[in-house]
């Protein structure tokens, strides 16, 4: 077998060239988790419109198992709202129509269709309400999938288990992502004021996945409570831990301003500002 010998400055430009390697590598993944963690601030965005959605159609319907109607914040004014007739299950249909429509203090434009299959009264314990979507957009940013709700609460305390699965969003440039989460979500303020919705806020707790076409993926787990109000289109509170493969981002939703503004942060890196839609 033939040897092959390796002067000293060959040696040296192999390992020079192996290191290069190495750091575009790093940054490469570096960057697709600053690239995945955006992309999962959005889906989180969409996701907690849709759940505001949930509770406001529910609501404005009479279908909440309460006695008195609501004070709605006006989130589905401009859509049609359809439901079946007779006892649970419940199949309501919101259409939010093909131009589009906004609703007054909203930063939202929605269009298409929102089918709800709800099982009982949304406040009884144990009821499921399921969310699928069709040619469904939040301004212009295409939603699909499946959000399933299940009612946990106790004697004392307002809450539901959230999943989503096979989530798919297309952004307005044609970009697309999937993602899939499993949430916690508990009410933490406007219990004093059961009948009136634009007070209530809510608590989220949990973990969540997000992939590009090219199979490039971050896990996401919450590692400060989210908070939503209802009365605000954004997530105002909370940060996010995401995992890269040798590394991790913190994203950031703020202090509690209602703005459309979080940050993504990597050890050794400045943060990055990212405008929700």
């Amino acid at each position: 077998m033939k040897l092959i010998h390796f002067t000293p400055a060959v040696l040296i430009a192999l390992s020079i060239f192996s290191s290069c390697k190495k750091e575009g590598s790093l940054a490469a993944e570096i960057e697709n988790t600053f690239d995945l963690s955006g992309k999962q601030a959005i889906s989180e965005g969409l996701t907690e419109d849709a759940n505001t959605i949930l509770n406001e159609t529910i609501e404005s319907q009479n279908l909440s198992g309460a006695r008195e109607p609501m004070v709605c914040s006006g989130t589905t004014s401009c859509a049609t709202i359809t439901v079946s007739s007779g006892g649970f299950p419940k199949t309501i249909t919101l259409d939010f129509g093909t131009s589009g429509c906004n609703n007054p203090g909203s930063s939202f434009t929605r269009r298409g269709i929102i089918h709800i299959v709800l099982s009982d009264s949304l406040r009884r314990t144990g009821t499921t309400a399921v969310m699928t979507f069709e040619n469904y957009y939040v301004n212009d940013y295409k939603k699909e999938g499946t959000i399933t709700w299940t009612n946990t609460s106790t004697t004392n305390t307002l809450s539901w288990h959230r999943e989503v699965a096979n989530g798919v969003i297309t952004a307005p440039n044609g970009n697309i992502w999937y993602h899939t989460s499993s949430k916690d979500i508990t009410q933490v303020a406007g219990q004093n004021t059961p009948r009136v919705l634009l007070d209530d806020a809510f608590s989220i707790t949990g973990s969540a996945a997000t992939t590009t076409p090219a199979n490039i993926t971050r896990t996401a787990t919450i590692v400060t409570p989210l908070h939503k109000q209802v009365g605000c289109d954004h997530i105002d509170q909370g940060s996010v831990r995401f995992q890269g493969p040798n590394h991790y981002a913190i994203l950031d939703f703020g202090n509690g301003a209602c703005d459309n503004i979080a940050t993504v942060s990597i050890n050794g890196y400045a943060p990055r500002t990212i405008t929700l839609p």
